[in-house]
């Protein structure tokens, strides 16, 4: 009797998780599908290839190209990661190799607390607090390292504003860190201890341990932790609406306002009052889903092969 009841939970349970699993699926596949119904309009009007490479973006005179989104949404992202791996690869190695145990605990809260953070907030201390302290500091500060050096003063160009694409980026990467971090500081913790004691053994210094023994057995997990950042990086919104400003240009200065598709689709929806308007903003949101959907996917099958190859 007893076995029957265990033998029907566990066809529940089993029923349960592969109707949940199935019902992801689903969503996200209606996901796609009803973006892609919303976006036909501007579809057929622009096509795919004028759409992504045309910069213009002018509702009262109906024209629509989502360059200047696109482009935005990615070098914001690259920046957040520029700024969030090594300092999160850092925090994960003084937590669980250098910092005292009594105090590990209280760092490794305080890393995690930045998770629970809302978005909105960011944006707050990153227009009240952090554009301020760039346009007055670090910005002019970079223009004068950086102007003399040719090929990348092109980067620095322009009157510091503070609301632009690198004080953009730094909020988004203070915003991946812990997730970054907090993966990285549970995967180091992983390493056999017999692997890294053996190393110190052979006369290892810390560092050496932590770069030939510690960091190449965890880079499965760190890659996911990447892979994860890089998926919020991509679509958040609030924050980086506060300090990037609403221009539908291209720069390749950083110290230029710009715009992400997030934030153009948060900023522009109430707007949208014509059929085309609504549609392209539509064609935004698709391509953003798409965006994400493909680059977690190469990164994932990375991930993948780097763990087939070291078995």
């Amino acid at each position: 009797m007893r076995r029957r009841t265990f033998a029907a939970k566990d066809k529940i349970f089993l029923f349960l998780t592969v109707l949940s699993s199935i019902l992801t699926v689903a969503i996200v596949v209606a996901m796609f599908i009803v973006l892609l119904i919303a976006s036909l309009d501007a579809i057929k009007h622009f096509g795919v290839f004028h759409f992504i490479f045309h910069e213009e973006w002018n509702p009262p005179r109906h024209i629509f190209g989502g360059a200047s989104s696109i482009y935005g949404t990615i070098m914001t992202t690259i920046i957040a990661l520029l700024f969030a791996i090594p300092t999160s690869f850092g925090i994960a190695i003084f937590i669980t190799q250098i910092c005292p145990k009594s105090l590990k605990g209280i760092f490794s809260s305080a890393i995690e607390l930045l998770a629970t953070i809302p978005s909105i907030i960011y944006g707050m201390w990153g227009l009240f607090s952090l554009a301020p302290v760039m346009r007055n500091y670090i910005e002019p500060a970079l223009q004068k390292v950086f102007f003399p050096i040719p090929g990348l003063r092109i980067l620095f160009e322009g009157t510091p504003l503070g609301i632009d694409l690198l004080t953009a980026g730094l909020v988004l990467s203070i915003m991946i860190i812990p997730f970054i971090a907090s993966i990285a500081r549970d995967n180091f913790e992983l390493t056999p201890k017999e692997l890294s004691e053996s190393a110190y053994a052979m006369g290892a210094t810390k560092w050496e341990v932590i770069k030939d023994v510690i960091i190449p057995y965890s880079k499965v997990g760190l890659l996911s932790g990447i892979i994860i950042a890089t998926g919020r990086a991509l679509g958040e919104t609030m924050a980086v609406a506060f300090v990037l400003g609403n221009d539908h240009s291209i720069h390749l200065s950083l110290l230029k306002s710009s715009t992400t598709i997030a934030v153009t689709l948060a900023n522009e929806f109430t707007e949208a009052d014509f059929n085309l308007y609504v549609s392209s903003l539509f064609y935004l949101g698709f391509i953003l889903l798409f965006l994400s959907f493909f680059l977690l996917s190469i990164a994932k099958f990375l991930v993948k092969k780097g763990a087939k190859r070291d078995g």
